[in-house]
């Protein structure tokens, strides 16, 4: 049997079965696996407006590491929560996901049934509803792309909305190297609308003000709070999301180690300080003067969005590359499909190949996907992204030299900006949307 007919054989996830309450016996696990690290961190908590605050109400909170998950537990302590959790997240462990309040949601998918389930938390079980919209972790540190769906699904729910803004988090094991670097850590836990200021409130006013709510800089954060972090591979790793060099403006010849990110096609070299800037400390091959283009790292993200997004614009954008493929239907494992031809284009991605003797498809509209997953080096098996339909989530593993996963990750925000200026979103399309965002 090919993975193929395997895979329309077996039994998918049941995302329709309704949201468990956090047992109460599995409570005190949580706090035990949460109170020790987030001590350790030496975690503060700021809270604003949040006296008298109780549940039932939905909780925002930004997501840059696993360790978010325990702050988030210490922070509603001693309320309980469901959270939003994505598939990979269940693997191997349903039954005590669900039994600790997971709510499974492939990413960046039109999941109306998510929606109904957030409101069965909120609404009959008057819990709270823990969301991080971001739906990946921070790639350099800075807020990544929300979507505008998240303000029409607060005000539809019509319960008080509640910000978690986490900080050193990222710094403590960036995703590009996750490595425990122990600095302390902070959370911002505001009250953002209640229940009357909602209702007054427009849908364009609440995005604003939680867009407003979502942003940070961990790198300014660490400038700000002198947190010195010494460890001597902080920049191993930093490669990949800084895929292109400022200076000579080649793609795919950035490399890392130790604390330094260098280029290999001019040779020029920075040093990443203990305070998390960049310093050039080597000349490219036809440089007079050393300069640092970029000292702070999120300038140096956004320099490359710039040249994708001016891509797009001349409509040049394109890649085309052979790929592995493996699919992730429930939480028993994943099963392997073989080599397919995956294409990214201005129209959106195309996933091609014969598994055994079946042809398979998969194609991603500009317009379907505001955003897209992507992992650096899982489970040991290389970069990849992740596409999903309702029942299926494929994880997609390029095989040519020439690629960076963070390029595709920003071309697909810019794409879906670039097609949403060429085509009006509809109120309702703008309701379909609302469930792409959870993590």
């Amino acid at each position: 049997m090919t993975g193929l007919e395997k895979l329309e054989q077996v039994k998918r996830f049941d995302m329709k079965k309704k949201p468990f309450r956090q047992r109460h016996f599995l409570r005190p696990v949580t706090w035990l696996l949460s109170y020790p690290t987030v001590w350790s961190h030496r975690l503060k908590i700021n809270r604003t407006n949040m006296d008298g605050i109780k549940p039932p109400f939905l909780l925002l909170c930004t997501h840059h590491a696993f360790i978010d998950f325990k702050v988030t537990t210490a922070a509603l302590f001693p309320w309980r929560a469901n959270y939003v959790v994505a598939i990979d997240g269940f693997l191997k462990r349903e039954w005590l996901l669900r039994n600790a309040g997971g709510i499974c949601k492939r990413k960046f998918t039109n999941d109306l049934q998510l929606i109904r389930q957030i409101r069965e938390v909120l609404a009959v079980n008057k819990d709270v509803l823990a969301l991080y919209p971001e739906a990946r972790y921070s790639l350099v540190g800075t807020t990544a792309v929300l979507p505008d769906s998240l303000g029409k699904m607060a005000k539809l729910l019509g319960v008080p909305v509640v910000m978690l803004n986490m900080h050193g988090h990222y710094l403590n094991s960036p995703v590009w190297n996750l490595k425990d670097r122990g600095n302390r850590i902070e959370a911002d836990y505001s009250l953002l609308f209640n229940k009357d200021d909602l209702a007054k409130s427009s849908v364009a006013h609440i995005n604003e003000v939680i867009r407003k709510a979502f942003e940070y800089d961990e790198y300014q954060w660490q400038k700000d709070n002198q947190i010195r972090i010494s460890y001597a591979k902080r920049a191993e790793g930093l490669h990949k999301p800084l895929y292109q060099c400022p200076h000579c403006l080649s793609e795919y010849t950035t490399y890392s180690e130790g604390i330094h990110i260098g280029c290999s096609s001019c040779h020029k070299k920075w040093e990443m300080t203990e305070y998390g800037e960049l310093q050039a400390v080597q000349k490219a091959d036809d440089e007079q003067t050393l300069v640092t283009e970029f000292s702070h790292i999120p300038h140096w993200y956004e320099f490359e969005r710039k040249q994708v997004r001016a891509q797009i614009e001349a409509g040049t954008y394109y890649l085309k590359t052979k790929a592995y493929v493996e699919a992730l239907p429930n939480a028993d494992g994943y099963i392997p499909l073989g080599e397919a031809l995956l294409i990214h284009d201005m129209q959106g991605f195309k996933l091609e190949g014969m598994f055994g003797k079946k042809g398979f498809l998969l194609a991603k509209t500009p317009l379907s996907m505001y955003s897209c997953h992507i992992e650096y080096e899982y489970f040991g098996k290389g970069d990849c992204i992740d596409l999903s339909t309702l029942e299926d989530t494929y994880y997609i593993y390029p095989k040519e030299q020439q690629f960076s996963v963070t390029k595709i990750a920003l071309a697909t925000e810019e794409l879906f900006a670039f097609s949403s200026k060429e085509q009006e979103i509809t109120p309702q399309g703008l309701l379909e949307a609302v469930a792409q965002s959870p993590s």
